[in-house]
């Protein structure tokens, strides 16, 4: 692996981070090999982007977007799917069914930071390609179905972007599923003080109340159902347990469209 530590952007080191500490537990809820990898490699202290909170934010938010996935597959084992934005990830390898076509996709810088620590395989594969413009849509496969999933991306985003976006998916795909991961107007205000992004130099986007919002800017959309990270976080301890009562309406959450 060639990857070193300017290689990865600072908002891709803590689900990073986390994904492989959670995986040397003793009895991990997650494990993502190819994280612990890619940590071990760049040989650096990541203990900053592993706070409490963040650490069982993300585990929730790998659980449910890994569950939800499969559901969806299940209804659909011949689906296109996409991970938009997809940094490091590796969700193929953990929803995969032998039938599905999955495409990676990130803009070209990210992408040819991946190929340092990934290769093409049999049904997933890299591309290129902006989650603000159509042109790399226009020569994928055609299935009856496809699943889309922005994790960790939308939240970056400012509504115009947001409204681009979705117009893009919609213009681009005739049928199709959208997971995306939505955060609070709360946390778009006092972004600064989130307990793993105040390392970095990022800032958080538009922020919403309910995915309904997101129909305003979309009408041909619909919201399916919609997911607190606090639902999944409160089942592992007492510390997020009143977290999800204090902050009940602060975590983010994971909401599936359809169009």
């Amino acid at each position: 692996m060639e990857l070193t530590f300017g290689d990865v952007e600072e908002t891709a080191l803590i689900p990073l981070a986390i994904k492989a500490s959670e995986t040397k537990r003793p009895n991990p809820r997650i494990i993502d090999r190819k994280a612990k990898e890619i940590i071990d490699t760049l040989g650096v202290d990541v203990s900053k982007y592993d706070p409490f909170l963040s650490h069982e934010g993300v585990v929730a938010r790998t659980i449910l977007f890994r569950n939800e996935l499969k559901r969806l597959i299940a209804e659909y084992p011949d689906a296109l799917c996409i991970n938009l934005g997809c940094g490091f990830d590796d969700k193929f390898s953990q929803v995969d069914n032998g039938k599905i076509l999955w495409f990676d996709v990130d803009l070209p810088d990210q992408i040819k930071k991946r190929r340092k620590v990934y290769q093409d395989r049999e049904r997933c594969r890299m591309l290129e390609g902006s989650a603000l413009e159509a042109e790399w849509t226009k020569n994928l496969p055609k299935r009856m179905m496809n699943i889309i999933v922005m994790e960790g991306v939308l939240e970056y985003f400012r509504k115009d972007q947001v409204n681009t976006c979705l117009h893009m998916l919609c213009d681009s795909f005739e049928h199709g599923y959208l997971l995306a991961e939505l955060h609070s107007k709360f946390l778009e205000k006092h972004g600064k003080n989130h307990d793993a992004v105040r390392h970095t130099n990022a800032t958080f986007g538009w922020g919403t109340d309910s995915g309904a919002e997101y129909l305003e800017l979309e009408p041909r959309m619909q919201l399916i159902s919609e997911t607190s990270y606090n639902d999944e976080m409160k089942k592992y301890s007492i510390r997020a347990k009143i977290f999800a009562i204090i902050g009940k309406n602060i975590n983010n959450r994971l909401a599936v469209f359809q169009w």
